[in-house]
């Protein structure tokens, strides 16, 4: 259990220090998550929006963890996470179109469950 938790500290440190997109855009995604949720939530009620927030965090723990296992925990590059060495130091540089496909297909997936099963 205590390394499960050191393992989960350790992703939230790399997400909270990561500079491969600004402040701004990271609380810009927060806000347009939660506006679909509000608006989802009041388009199809509580329970298909309870169903399409486990569909969708299932799946991107998913994805988070083939990123995860693929880059070495964070440490090479794979598909479009791009790791680069500054100063004897790897840094993530960049995440791109994968990654926000997975993303859109994975939110069309959780809607789709959320309305079959809800």
């Amino acid at each position: 259990m205590t390394k499960l938790l050191h393992e989960v500290k350790d992703d939230v440190n790399f997400v909270k220090s990561h500079e491969m997109q600004p402040r701004w855009y990271k609380v810009l995604k927060a806000f347009i998550l939660l506006g679909f949720l509000i608006g989802y939530g009041f388009l199809f009620g509580l329970a298909k929006t309870m169903i399409f927030m486990a569909a969708f965090l299932f799946l991107m723990l998913a994805v988070h963890i083939l990123y995860r296992v693929k880059t070495n925990k964070w440490r090479q590059s794979w598909l479009d996470f791009v790791v680069v060495e500054e100063n004897n130091e790897i840094r993530a540089k960049s995440i791109g179109k994968f990654y926000y496909s997975a993303i859109i297909v994975n939110a069309i997936v959780s809607i789709i469950i959320s309305q079959v099963v809800g």
